[in-house]
């Protein structure tokens, strides 16, 4: 079953209050590989699930961030996605791979310390697709917070040149040629089925990914009526300075869990 841990070993903690985890979980019959953190404190804590942002090892998920996000009181599930530190098919960049993101989120409601009926997703850049699509497939999610986060694929088709070969290789060609499989990554078409609150967090000199994605994100959630809240950033990039970062990780955490 999608969600069930078949192997799970003891990673070393930066943390004396933190037990970190690899776990191998399944997820349409593939054993896809991820990090988890929780508190080692007994009780009931919300669920935190960690979507990374880039393809095959750029971008991996960071043991410091995850600990990071752990010891603001949340039991954190960081999937690697298909394809990556030894799990198995191969990684689609926000295709099937969304699927190991709901098996991670089926993983984390059945975490004994995790309230399943709070569990909160947080995407950066490439994981901001996923976060939204989970949001969209899963009406259960509590909150989305979507940092520096892609939202239109064929926007990022445009603007990323350097990418533009990965994406014709995994997405199969051009958004010219294959528009249907752009729009089929593109949670813009599909956010009406949001019932979640959305933070939306993004740096105006972000040139990894524009925050043109994020104002798109932003009206279209407005159009619709959805709950949202914007936190946009005059000075930085897509990457915070690191006393910021720890400032905004502590924001966005305390509004995630004000979220009823």
């Amino acid at each position: 079953m999608d969600g069930t841990i078949i192997d799970k070993q003891r990673f070393p903690s930066p943390s004396s209050k933190i037990e970190l985890y690899i776990v191998t979980y399944l997820c349409q019959g593939l054993k896809i590989k991820g990090l988890l953190a929780a508190p080692k404190e007994e009780g009931e804590y919300d669920g935190f699930l960690y979507l990374r942002g880039g393809i095959k090892n750029v971008g991996m998920v960071r043991i410091g961030r995850i600990v990071q996000f752990a010891s603001e009181g949340f039991v954190v599930m960081a999937p690697f996605y298909r394809g990556n530190q030894g799990g198995e098919g191969n990684e689609d960049f926000a295709g099937e791979d969304r699927n190991d993101a709901l098996a991670a989120l089926t993983l984390l409601k059945q975490h004994k310390k995790v309230n399943p009926e709070r569990i909160h997703v947080f995407g950066f850049s490439r994981g901001g697709v996923m976060a939204l699509f989970t949001g969209i497939i899963d009406s259960t999610v509590k909150s989305i917070v979507s940092w520096g986060g892609v939202t239109d694929m064929a926007l990022t088709y445009k603007e990323r040149i350097d990418l533009r070969r990965m994406m014709k290789r995994v997405i199969g060609g051009s958004p010219n040629k294959v528009p249907e499989q752009y729009a089929s990554r593109t949670p813009l078409f599909y956010i009406e089925k949001i019932q979640a609150p959305v933070l939306i967090i993004h740096g105006r000199k972000d040139q990894n990914v524009t925050i043109e994605h994020s104002f798109r994100l932003e009206k279209r959630l407005k159009e619709l009526g959805k709950k949202v809240d914007s936190w946009y950033f005059d000075e930085y990039t897509h990457y915070f300075p690191p006393k910021v970062n720890r400032k905004v990780v502590q924001d966005l955490t305390s509004w995630m869990k004000q979220q009823q």
